[in-house]
């Protein structure tokens, strides 16, 4: 059986939304999911299931960050198709893509799914001490300190490897 077919498995996508600043701080944007669902209270990326009438994951998360934010297609570029990761404990398979987000763009929460949403430095995410402890499932999780949150599980880990990626400037973020 492929990973793509194992029982149960929810599909879903992300985006992962950067801009650079006029001052040249490059920015990324989180959101704070409310507190309903599987990842209620979570820092994560804009996005989420696959509806039966998306045409491809980068069309779910697309019509997730709309939703979500408010994020409209004609205010982002696509920059990249990420390496897809997996939830440890939900059973999600979440495919990212990297986008630049197109100045200006004013974001508006959905407030039935986003209690607030984060503008992050990505310079001030890299230079946070990753630290560890007890997660819900009782294993040590890495994790980075934004604000008074924890950004942990499957963003981290998609995160952790990307940011220095973006700080080297592998892709180019300027409009």
């Amino acid at each position: 059986m492929s990973t793509l077919e194992q029982p149960g498995r929810v599909e879903a996508a992300v985006l992962v939304p950067v801009y650079r600043r006029v001052d040249g701080d490059l920015r990324l944007v989180l959101i704070r999911r409310s507190l309903f669902g599987a990842h209620g209270g979570h820092l994560a990326l804009p996005g989420g299931k696959r509806d039966s009438t998306d045409r491809s994951m980068l069309e779910t998360a697309l019509r997730e960050a709309q939703e979500e934010i408010g994020l409209r297609r004609d205010r982002i570029q696509i920059l990249a198709e990420l390496q897809p990761t997996d939830t440890r404990s939900t059973n999600f398979r979440i495919h990212p893509f990297l986008v630049r987000i197109i100045q200006p763009v004013v974001l508006q929460r959905n407030e039935l799914e986003v209690a607030e949403i984060l503008d992050v430095s990505l310079a001030e995410l890299a230079a946070c001490e990753i630290r560890a402890e007890d997660a819900p499932s009782e294993r040590q999780a890495p994790y980075y300190r934004v604000g008074g949150h924890r950004l942990w599980g499957a963003s981290f880990r998609l995160l952790s490897v990307l940011v220095p990626r973006l700080l080297a400037g592998e892709w180019d973020i300027d409009p």
